[in-house]
């Protein structure tokens, strides 16, 4: 059994998307970002850095597990699933991995900070992450072009980028004129793990959808993003 500590943002969901492919059973600890659950000392004893996701696996004598892009690793050494066993696939499925560790989760945790979350708008710093973050896609729609997946096989590659790159609504950037990027999105989509990854926990905010209740949802997560922005956390992802 693992406890997966988390909440409802990409960092959070590669995990329980990972967990639901691999039907690792797992309990869900959902911490509440605006109130800074995740700096409390009960979870800073797991996570010295207080950011989700962080996993105990009690199968392994209580064994820890934080940042996001390490625990994807573990658990393909632990089941030996989603990442291939040979020299070069593997090396393939951490490349992209550490492409998402490196590139697309920060540029777009900055986009999301200056577009949606400062209460001021800082048009050059706009600007600056949104335009890394559409190179950064147009890199992955080049590749998928000629790829069904990311590194071969669908793998821990594709299980770490589609949170995030489903959220590019949030980032301001839109997938219009990547086609393969949009085709290799709806696919996954489609995965009953992942949608089922993406309900643990469910996001308030509703991607593409136009009602009250998911506009009030997206301005409940600003204002929160925001105080933790004010008093000297990290908002872009409030995740690793």
């Amino acid at each position: 059994m693992i406890t997966l500590y988390s909440a409802a943002t990409p960092n959070g969901h590669k995990i329980s998307i990972a967990l639901e492919e691999l039907a690792l059973p797992y309990t869900l600890k959902v911490l509440d970002l605006g109130k800074k659950e995740q700096k409390e000392p009960a979870f800073l004893a797991l996570n010295p850095n207080g950011r989700i996701p962080a996993i105990i696996d009690h199968a392994a004598d209580d064994f820890v597990v934080f940042e996001s892009g390490a625990i994807l690793l573990y658990l393909a050494e632990k089941t030996g699933k989603l990442m291939p066993t040979d020299a070069r696939g593997r090396s393939q499925v951490v490349q992209w991995l550490m492409f998402q560790m490196a590139g697309v989760g920060p540029m777009m945790g900055q986009a999301n900070v200056f577009y949606r979350y400062f209460p001021e708008k800082i048009q050059p710093a706009i600007d600056r992450y949104q335009g890394e973050v559409r190179r950064l896609f147009g890199v992955m729609d080049g590749h998928l072009a000629t790829h069904e997946f990311l590194a071969g096989d669908y793998s821990f590659a594709d299980i770490a980028h589609w949170p995030w790159i489903n959220a590019h609504e949030w980032s301001g950037v839109a997938l219009d004129e990547l086609p393969n990027l949009r085709r290799w999105l709806e696919q996954i989509r489609a995965r009953p793990a992942v949608l089922r990854g993406m309900e643990r926990p469910a996001s308030l905010m509703k991607p593409g959808v136009e009602s009250s209740a998911n506009q009030v949802a997206k301005e409940k997560f600003v204002a929160a993003a925001r105080n933790m922005l004010q008093t000297g956390g990290a908002a872009a992802d409030a995740g690793d």
